[in-house]
């Protein structure tokens, strides 16, 4: 199984051709497929997680591939690769390899694997988070994450992370790259704000959904972000 996550920034009129690309793409992929197996067109927030405030300028694009060389020849021939190179300002991809996986994503787990691997010590790690939130309990949501949010970026071992959804306000998604598992780690269970937050949603029933994802980067392409290169 081989993942691409790319980011592509739109500026200027070309903004408009950012939010096109959600329904364009959903065409050209109808009329061809190219091996995707899984795929989501995203928009993005703007602090770099779970965000109320959308970023228009910034659009992301998961799709889950049969093979690596699927990727490759979508990369060179496909219509929405060239659609994205003309009309975006920048891009950057990140090519990723599922280690772990639990939960699901519309009735399915996208990235499930066999394979029982670890991560190196110094071996830099991305994980995805992603939930549909209950409309009744969306206010309660959004009332916790953005304490989560602000001091997302400040935690050592903490390299990016990006906001993503399907759908404003209840189908909301984060990615995030961590030097290593244990930074990735000491963030996700010890910090006492993020763990509260966690409980919450057990015992609230804030979801309706949720999916839970480790990655190995096995590399990247474009404008990538300054922070993971020179890790």
């Amino acid at each position: 199984m081989f993942v691409s996550f790319t980011v592509a920034k739109y500026s200027g009129r070309n903004i408009l051709f950012g939010f096109l690309s959600m329904a364009i793409f959903r065409i050209l992929f109808f009329l061809k497929n190219y091996g995707v197996v899984f795929s989501k067109l995203m928009g993005s927030g703007k602090n770099g997680t779970f965000d109320i405030e959308p970023d228009l300028k910034q659009w992301a694009y998961m799709w889950v591939w049969k093979s690596e060389e699927h990727y490759e020849n979508f990369e060179k021939k496909s219509w929405v690769m060239k659609y994205i190179r003309r009309f975006s300002t920048e891009k950057f991809t990140l090519f990723l390899k599922p280690l772990q996986s639990h939960g699901l994503w519309d009735g399915k787990n996208p990235f499930e694997t066999n394979e029982k691997e670890n991560f190196g010590d110094n071996e830099s790690i991305v994980v995805l988070t992603r939930a549909s939130i209950r409309i009744h309990k969306a206010a309660d949501f959004w009332r916790n994450v953005p304490a989560i949010a602000k001091n997302f970026a400040q935690h050592e071992g903490f390299l990016y992370s990006i906001g993503v959804g399907e759908m404003p306000f209840f189908k909301q998604a984060t990615l995030s790259v961590w030097q290593n598992e244990t930074f990735m780690k000491a963030f996700a269970y010890r910090r006492k704000e993020h763990s509260e937050v966690i409980q919450k949603t057990r015992s609230q029933q804030w979801y309706s959904e949720e999916l839970f994802a480790r990655f190995r980067l096995m590399g990247h392409a474009g404008n990538v972000p300054v922070s993971i290169t020179e890790f």
